[in-house]
């Protein structure tokens, strides 16, 4: 065990914000982080991979999980499930590594309550059509399914509120280099 336990980095946006390319650059240029890598019951995108992106796994196997206590946190968002598996985030933090946590907005104010000490960071477009237009360029989902993403997006702007710091992501590398400075600046280091 480290003198020094790890801290709780929660990174969220709506869907379409951008969260996954920012914190691609994050852990391009922080390898000494620790990124926690979430179950979900939707098929993987072209280019995910099991393990890598998220542990894929069927809606039985995440139920099972869920009653067992396994997950730090999950939810259900557009009809599929999504969770933290809790002990990879115990682990880290008890031998001193910082770990980033990419997690959607129902998600992020449980583990907020669970982990007050935890530094928050919200993405945001820079405006609603730039989302539109980043989850249209996806070409994953149908119209009604798009349509939902959209409403509930604009739902979990609304939640920005509740976190330490708003990032807009207006260019992924800028803002992973913003989100970056409120994790050195956290850690004292700058």
């Amino acid at each position: 065990m480290s003198d020094k336990k790890g801290r709780l980095f929660i990174i969220s946006s709506p869907s379409g914000g951008g969260k996954g390319t920012v914190i691609g650059h994050i852990m391009d240029t922080e390898p000494e982080l620790s990124l926690s890598i979430s179950a979900t019951t939707r098929k993987p995108r072209e280019g995910e991979e099991h393990g890598v992106s998220y542990y894929f796994i069927t809606k039985e196997q995440f139920e099972e999980l869920a009653e067992s206590g396994a997950f730090l946190e999950h939810a259900k968002y557009i009809d599929e499930y999504y969770g933290t598996p809790k002990s990879p985030i115990d682990d880290c933090i008890y031998y001193g590594r910082d770990v980033l946590l990419e997690i959607e907005v129902q998600g992020a104010r449980q583990v907020m309550e669970q982990y007050p000490e935890a530094i928050s960071v919200f993405i945001v477009p820079p405006d609603m059509q730039t989302l539109e237009n980043r989850l249209r360029g996806r070409r994953t989902e149908s119209e009604d399914k798009l349509k939902a993403r959209l409403d509930t997006a604009r739902t979990e702007l609304e939640e920005k509120i509740h976190y330490n710091h708003v990032v807009v992501n207006d260019d992924a590398k800028r803002a992973a280099e913003e989100i970056m400075e409120i994790i050195n600046k956290s850690k004292g280091e700058i």
